[in-house]
């Protein structure tokens, strides 16, 4: 990926829902121009989300999701009907579609209310408007539709434009903490697990903020820090390291340079690094026989090293000399009822979007779960958290009271 291409958990996420054969699919694959979804007479083609990445004036760039009936039927049908409900947890705007030639049914109005009871903003899209008699006026946001006839679907785009939330200040992942000109050294270390010619989406973003603050990146390996160090004629603002070498990056860092990670920054960007330096007390309560849920929101080959299924769980046990157990979970999977679980670990979830990341945290504390995040847990565990959040001092005081109290 380009550092200049929108990454997905920074779009709008666009969900369709509706009953099955209003012609929902149809729908969507006129607002997005292209054949998203397979289209037929068929009750039910759409057996799983289907999710896409676009461009979508007049909004900008956004993730569609075409997402099966919610009146599907049998153990098949109610696993769908599921897995489209499941949608509406990282879906920003809400479109309903509907079959204008029989009004709204039961499961629709139910639709309705979940999506004020989440505070989702949603559009009506009463579908099949060129067989029925339209209404002289409708609420300002529904709106009648025909994806056979290719009408009123520009109306709808702008209307669903008109439901994003106002732009709210921007946040920033590393730019506020930053002057002009500082600089700002990045370790990456290039092992068996890293992505072949590239640098992950934390990296690209974070490198992509400095920029934007007019401050000046440098970027080398923990093998060639000391000598990046060495080569400055001032210590840096700021060292930012890839979680896994927290411990070897701290030993080089000087302790009047401040210290800190992706994975950190990206808590604090998505909105939970209060709750995730809480949850990471629960790390020194590990039981034996407790199990830990390591999650994380992308989908990635697992290779030898593996930071989520190798690394972390042989560091907790290290940590906590407990017989600890541990379940993995990756991409859209999350799961219902976290309520068995001792400790959730997260990732940074920079493929996420914040309602998505937002939920699983809400998830986790309203079953009494504490849930952390990779570089909190790992920076906790090798002694070097109260240094990884002097960058962020209200939080900082938050990990001192929890840590003394």
């Amino acid at each position: 990926m380009g550092l200049n291409a929108q990454p997905s958990g920074e779009r709008v996420h666009i969900g369709f829902f509706g009953l099955r054969n209003a012609g929902k699919s149809s729908v969507v694959n006129r607002v997005t121009g292209q054949t998203l979804s397979i289209v037929s007479d068929v009750k039910g083609t759409t057996t799983d989300p289907v999710q896409k990445a676009m461009e979508l004036l007049p909004i900008g760039p956004v993730v569609i999701i075409d997402t099966p009936g919610i009146d599907d039927e049998g153990t098949l049908g109610e696993e769908r009907v599921r897995r489209a409900l499941r949608v509406l947890e990282k879906t920003d705007i809400a479109v309903l579609v509907t079959d204008s030639t029989r009004g709204l049914q039961p499961a629709e109005q139910e639709l309705i209310e979940l999506f004020r009871k989440r505070e989702i903003p949603f559009v009506i899209a009463h579908n099949k408007a060129d067989l029925t008699s339209v209404p002289a006026s409708v609420p300002e946001n529904e709106i009648y539709v025909s994806a056979a006839a290719d009408s009123n679907i520009r109306e709808l785009k702008e209307l669903i434009a008109r439901a994003v939330k106002p732009t709210e200040p921007e946040k920033r992942l590393v730019a506020d903490l930053l002057a002009p000109n500082d600089i700002v050294v990045l370790v990456v270390p290039i092992d068996s697990a890293a992505p072949k010619g590239r640098l992950i989406l934390p990296q690209q973003q974070t490198i992509r903020d400095i920029l934007e603050a007019g401050a000046i990146s440098l970027v080398t390996r923990e093998t060639e820090l000391t000598r990046t160090l060495e080569s400055l004629r001032e210590p840096p603002r700021l060292v930012i390291t890839d979680s896994q070498a927290f411990g070897i990056v701290d030993n080089l860092v000087p302790k009047n340079v401040q210290l800190t990670s992706f994975s950190i920054l990206f808590a604090r960007y998505k909105g939970n690094l209060r709750q995730a330096i809480l949850g990471a007390a629960q790390l020194n309560s590990l039981q034996d026989g407790d199990t830990v849920l390591i999650s994380e929101g992308c989908t990635h080959h697992r290779q030898c090293g593996d930071i989520g299924t190798e690394k972390l769980p042989n560091w907790i046990r290290r940590f906590t000399g407990k017989d600890v157990q541990f379940s993995f979970t990756a991409g859209n999977e999350f799961p219902e009822d976290v309520s068995k679980y001792a400790l959730v670990v997260h990732c940074g979830g920079c493929m996420l979007n914040e309602r998505e990341m937002q939920y699983r945290l809400r998830h986790s504390a309203e079953r009494n779960v504490p849930m952390t995040n990779y570089g909190i847990a790992i920076a906790h565990m090798h002694g070097i958290l109260d240094r990884a959040l002097a960058p962020f001092p209200d939080l900082h005081q938050a990990w001192s009271s929890t840590a003394n109290g």
